[in-house]
């Protein structure tokens, strides 16, 4: 991949889903409070559910807490604690575990979904579509732990961190020199990533960032009823 694209990838694409994820989430939940939700199907059929979502979620919380970890703590700060290699190993071995949890969870909630009547009846593309990019994301998670093996010093994982710190400290440029040579299922799964956040506005997945504060001073639900 040519250092333009990198750039236009991996150094503004994730401003423009950031600003873009920011400013829909906002309008969605001053225009659609009621749409602002999990959305869970257990009412329609719960067998099984109980087992599949604390899988996933169980799953998907320590992944994501170690990736945000991860990639954003500074070298000088975790080498206190644990070396570069000693700290792509617990990466592997840990994210390697959960990833699998999530993994079984979210099969068994794609395969209702599709297979159940009438939980598919009640699904929307959204549903569809962010069940899949997130199961498409979590396999590409899980083949980085393999290529990892053939690296163990830890490079590739300081510079997958050295991208995201230069994005979050607004340096594009450097950030995309950063992610340059790393493998191309990294890269990929950096951008699949990147697509999720951009559309994340638009699908279940806003509940992830609701608190029940605000339920008492939202808009009423205007009900009409209709007369035949």
């Amino acid at each position: 991949m040519n250092m333009p694209l990198d750039l236009l990838l991996f150094g503004l694409y994730p401003y423009v889903a950031l600003v873009v994820c920011v400013a829909a989430c906002i309008i969605r939940f001053d225009r659609e409070q009621y749409s602002w939700k999990a959305g869970s199907s257990q009412l329609l059929r719960g067998k099984g559910m109980v087992a599949a979502s604390n899988l996933f979620h169980i799953g998907i919380i320590f992944v994501l807490t170690g990736h945000i970890v991860g990639l954003l703590t500074p070298e000088w700060i975790y080498h206190y604690v644990i070396s570069t290699p000693n700290k792509q190993l617990l990466a592997m071995i840990s994210g390697g575990f959960f990833g699998v949890l999530c993994l079984i969870g979210m099969t068994m909630l794609l395969y209702r979904r599709i297979t159940d009547e009438r939980v598919r009846a009640n699904s929307s593309f959204s549903d569809f579509f962010i069940l899949i990019m997130l199961y498409i994301q979590l396999l590409l998670g899980l083949s980085t732990i393999f290529l990892s093996a053939d690296h163990l010093d830890g490079s590739v994982m300081l510079q997958l961190a050295n991208w995201a710190q230069s994005i979050v400290i607004l340096r594009p440029i450097e950030a995309s020199n950063a992610i340059a040579g790393v493998h191309f299922v990294y890269k990929l799964h950096v951008f699949v990533g990147i697509s999720i956040i951009l559309v994340f506005p638009y699908t279940r997945l806003v509940h992830i960032i609701s608190a029940p504060i605000w339920y008492f001073g939202r808009s009423y639900q205007i009900v009409r009823q209709r007369h035949v």
